[in-house]
């Protein structure tokens, strides 16, 4: 017994010194607090105008955490609602996606049996009032935080419909407690192969995502996708149970370092598995973060699934959240966390910043080798390379302006009004007369092009003249260039429409079948799933993982 309590405080001991290395001392901290006290004092007594206080030191406050690293942040008590709907995945409110653009606060998406949705808001839908309170200039979170509110209270909104006569509405609606999906999609893609789209890591993932996988093995799956691209984390004990779903219980997924030696926490999952054979193949890309990224590693550390995409985001910092006085809340990085080979996947070290105070990615040169439990080889240091890479072609000038400038979701926002129905996701098509309807749409003298070509043309054209190289001739022929490489609307439009028809499908069907129309559409041509579908029914799934 004297050995073990000598043992527990020789371990006490060096778990203090190795904390106070790493902190500032505390005269420092004093002397620092004292002297931003005292200049805040001078500042509100002599300062030649009035300054806000609560905007000033919330300024600052955030200048602080930003020099620390982008996941430390402090929510005020008028923020909690939007801590609480991350953690969640719920909130009270009308239940829509907005946006702010050129024409205001629009709708783009009320949720399927949100309040909004059985109200009658429809996407494209410009709000003009909110409550008698005219918010024409307000900004989206402005719109945002008055729409929120205690489940059961009442709204009177007042919005603009284009495309319909008489397009100024009057809508009641009743504010509802609003859960967000995790698992906005699951279904049956392939005979045999199940397809599960996971969103995000809230207190509803894991439920959501034993349910779909139920579902998809009573529906007769033999294998599974796990769809985790552009999912940016969440909660770290969903993580762990939604692992749990597919390892043994007991398995050690994810351990957790902090400061001091005693700051270790292990992982292991607590659930009973539903199946831990069953073919998976895991979906990635470069909005694959922090807790899917634990899941994509830890699969991938224990040879159970095969991923499939582009390197993850690369997140292994943990947080954890600290109240403060007044209501506040400080969501603080505690710890990093390192998968079952053992590797940290980090990709920033923000530690150590560049003079001017960026940050850039560590060097795969500077990245460490390690082992699966099956002895293959992956590497630490920059997110989760996947076992088969997707390269996927990058967006082209014309699509980028067509998206960035709502062509699409204006057009079917169009399109919407003047059609009650469209064949299902699984069969609709932008038909010839689709895509001539659209072409109509655009209107050249209000489409934004970038020019690069005429300007760079405009551009040499001034060089030889200053150069003196301009005569008739030379000018003649820059004429001849400049022509060629004028731009021709419908002509690029016909060009592109291979890129451009995914866009304008699936805005048109998530005006009739929501999100989850989206999904069905975008899943009949996507590279990274015919890839998965190929390795789960072959040999090949387990020539990757190593196993005979």
């Amino acid at each position: 017994m004297k050995k073990l309590t000598l043992f527990a405080a020789l371990l006490v001991s060096i778990s203090l010194l190795a904390s106070a290395a790493t902190r500032s001392k505390k005269s420092e901290i004093s002397r620092n607090l004292d002297i931003f006290n005292a200049l805040y004092k001078e500042l509100q007594t002599f300062y030649v105008d009035s300054i806000d206080a609560e905007k000033s030191i919330n300024t600052a406050i955030e200048a602080m955490l930003n020099d620390i690293d982008p996941y430390t942040e402090y929510f005020s008590a008028s923020d909690q609602d939007k801590f609480r709907a991350m953690t969640t995945g719920e909130y009270g409110g009308i239940g829509s996606v907005i946006q702010q653009n050129e024409k205001g606060v629009i709708v783009v998406e009320p949720y399927k049996d949100s309040p909004a949705n059985r109200a009658g808001l429809r996407p494209g839908d410009i709000f003009l009032q909110i409550d008698g309170d005219t918010v024409v200039g307000w900004t989206s979170d402005q719109v945002s935080s008055k729409l929120k509110g205690q489940s059961g209270t009442n709204l009177r909104l007042v919005m603009k419909r284009p495309w319909v006569e008489d397009s100024i509405l009057t809508f009641d609606v009743k504010r509802g407690k609003i859960q967000m999906p995790s698992v906005p999609y699951f279904g049956m893609i392939k005979p045999g192969v199940g397809y599960i789209s996971l969103t995000g890591f809230s207190e509803k993932s894991y439920p959501e995502v034993r349910e779909g996988v139920e579902q998809l093995i009573k529906d007769g799956a033999k294998s599974l996708i796990l769809d985790l691209r552009g999912n940016g984390g969440g909660l770290v004990d969903g993580a762990v149970d939604i692992l749990g779903l597919f390892l043994p219980k007991g398995t050690t997924v994810l351990t957790t370092r902090g400061k001091g030696v005693l700051e270790e926490k292990v992982y292991r999952t607590s659930t009973n598995p539903i199946d831990t054979k069953i073919p998976l193949a895991v979906l990635v890309d470069g909005g694959t973060a922090s807790s899917s990224e634990i899941v994509t590693g830890a699969l991938q550390d224990l040879d159970r699934a095969v991923i499939i995409g582009t390197r993850s985001f690369g997140k292994g910092l943990v947080q954890s959240t600290r109240e403060l006085p007044y209501d506040g809340l400080l969501k603080v990085t505690i710890a990093k966390y390192y998968i079952p080979s053992g590797r940290l996947i980090q990709a920033i070290d923000y530690s150590h910043r560049n003079p001017d105070g960026s940050v850039a990615r560590i060097p795969d040169s500077l990245t460490n080798v390690f082992k699966t439990a099956g002895g293959r080889e992956v590497r630490d240091g920059g997110g989760i390379t996947p076992d088969i890479k997707i390269e996927y072609p990058e967006i082209n000038r014309m699509t980028y302006n067509v998206v960035r400038d709502n062509w699409a979701f204006d057009f079917a926002t169009k399109y919407a009004s003047e059609h009650d129905s469209v064949p299902t996701p699984e069969t609709f098509e932008v038909t010839d007369e689709i895509y001539e309807q659209f072409k109509d749409f655009i209107d050249p003298a209000k489409f934004n092009y970038d020019k690069v070509c005429e300007s760079a043309v405009e551009q040499l054209r001034q060089i030889a003249k200053a150069e003196g190289y301009m005569n008739d001739s030379t000018s003649a022929q820059f004429d001849i260039l400049a022509s060629m490489l004028k731009h021709d609307l419908r002509h690029d439009l016909d060009l592109n429409r291979k890129n451009l028809t995914p866009y304008i499908a699936r805005e048109i069907l998530n005006r009739y079948y929501f999100n989850r129309g989206e999904i069905i559409y975008s899943l009949r041509d996507d590279e990274a799933v015919d890839s998965a579908v190929a390795v789960l029914t072959s040999p090949r799934f387990n020539e990757i993982l190593g196993k005979k």
